[in-house]
């Protein structure tokens, strides 16, 4: 039977209680994530028709005419609607919306009436919880992580803090039909499974790793940086061979086989975009990559969605990074090539702000590296200023950053601060002390009663933000 520690059982007590900040709504880039599950599972097709005709104001203004009509720009060689979003977040979703499904055609089989096409309430719930399951995995799986090196309080803070001082809460419960929260998952598991065989992988348990690795791809592209994980381990596999002038054949069937299973896994992903563009290869993004120029210092200090700048939890936790090599020099070293990796993709990238985002939402797949690097730190403060206050003062600073943090959430959602472009710090700061204490409990209320009339002003505020923008930028 499996036992669970105070703090296992803890963190499933605080995921329970936070499920009914789950938000049951499909809105931008979750538009083009949840069209895959959708019109699979009900049109058993890849039509994405009515997905674009029922998506939210903003994500229908450069897509629809007044005349409620697709335009033709949105449609690929091969005649279909580009979705160029990725399919990992569908097949997670997939056993949650066919339970909700199955449950659905049951009720009106009774005699009830709801409508069996994607959109009733039913199918959003189970797509918004299972986002928020796959979150609360994440943490779970980091937390599991975390405790084989440092003792469980210092995981235990560790985890909090990233679960509410980092972008994760947006997109675990806010923006649920987004992929960041189920990059989080897959990630956490790759990264989880890749521990648990490291030190006596066999062939087996790296063809699961390779199929773990695909999924992580389906889900975000970017996240192949982490495949640096077992790249790495794998040439100093080699290199000790050599050293020990043995032959590298089982390690290289191996590899092999691991490559095998990953192509495997991602082979879906090829084949939808074949489908779509034409093309094993072609996966839709028009925006550029400047390889040659990464805007490193942007992505992490600038007011527009710099990492560090709107998420500051994350400074300590890349910090304590470094604080891993104590316990296992390699982990440590692999990880800091990974956020490095993940630093320089998205540095490249031509918006490499995330245009409307919480912070630097591509990060949120890292959300195990950054669990590991927070409690590595919070134990190195603990030894080496040996108080018996370090729990009580770590907490202090936790829970500060938390606060900040959905003070900062609010201000973005409600659009006290731009959601796309720099914002102001002085507003920022004005807001989170003189506007959001005051504002926050009202917000809250009308989010637990009144939530959709709620999103609808939410919605028609960006609508207004954003033709506003492209104003301007027409004069």
């Amino acid at each position: 039977m499996l036992r669970l520690t105070k703090y296992q059982g803890w963190l499933i007590v605080l995921f329970l209680l936070s499920l009914p900040l789950s938000n049951p709504w499909v809105r931008g880039d979750g538009v083009g994530y949840y069209a895959f599950a959708r019109s699979v599972l009900i049109e058993h097709r890849l039509d994405f028709t009515r997905d674009w005709l029922n998506a939210n104001g903003s994500f229908r203004m450069d897509r629809i005419d007044d005349q409620d009509h697709i335009l033709p720009s949105q449609y690929t060689v091969t005649g279909h609607l580009n979705d160029h979003f990725s399919i990992g977040p569908a097949i997670l979703w997939s056993p949650f919306l066919i339970v909700a499904h199955a449950g659905v055609l049951s009720y009106d089989a009774l005699g009830g009436h709801m409508a069996a096409d994607g959109y009733s309430r039913p199918y959003l719930l189970a797509m918004a919880f299972g986002t928020a399951f796959y979150g609360f995995l994440a943490v779970f799986i980091s937390f599991g992580l975390t405790r084989r090196y440092v003792a469980e309080q210092w995981a235990f803070l560790a985890a909090i803090g990233i679960w509410f001082g980092s972008s994760l809460p947006v997109y675990m419960y806010f923006n649920p039909s987004w992929s960041h929260a189920q990059s989080a998952f897959s990630v956490a598991l790759f990264i989880w499974y890749w521990l648990r065989t490291r030190e006596a992988r066999s062939a087996a348990q790296w063809a699961v790793l390779g199929a773990l690795g695909g999924l992580m791809m389906d889900v975000y592209y970017v996240n192949a940086v982490v495949l640096l994980l077992p790249l790495l381990e794998s040439l100093g596999g080699y290199l000790m061979a050599r050293r020990l002038r043995k032959g590298p054949g089982h390690l290289l069937l191996k590899n092999a086989l691991f490559c095998a299973t990953l192509f495997a896994a991602f082979l879906p992903t090829l084949i939808i975009k074949k489908i779509i563009y034409g093309g094993y290869l072609r996966f839709g993004y028009t925006e550029h990559w400047y390889w040659n120029s990464p805007a490193f210092f942007k992505v992490c200090f600038s007011s527009d969605h710099g990492l560090f700048t709107w998420t500051p939890i994350l400074i300590l936790a890349v910090a304590g990074v470094y604080c891993l090599r104590k316990y296992d020099r390699m982990l440590a070293f692999y990880s800091i090539a990974v956020f490095v990796g993940y630093l320089y993709a998205m540095g490249c990238y031509e918006n490499w702000h995330g245009i409307s985002s919480f912070g630097s939402r591509f990060f949120v797949g890292l959300t195990a590296v950054f669990v590991l690097g927070l409690a590595a730190l919070f134990d190195w403060f603990a030894r080496a200023w040996r108080t018996q206050l370090a729990p009580i003062l770590e907490s202090g600073v936790i829970v500060v950053l938390i606060l900040w943090n959905l003070g900062f959430i609010f201000q973005w959602g409600m659009h006290l601060i731009p959601d796309r472009g720099p914002i102001s710090w002085r507003d920022a700061i004005y807001n989170q002390v003189a506007v959001v204490p005051g504002d926050a409990a009202s917000a809250a209320k009308l989010y637990f009663s009144q939530r959709k009339s709620l999103m609808r002003r939410i919605e028609q505020t960006d609508i207004n933000q954003l033709k506003s923008q492209q104003q301007k930028e027409r004069e």
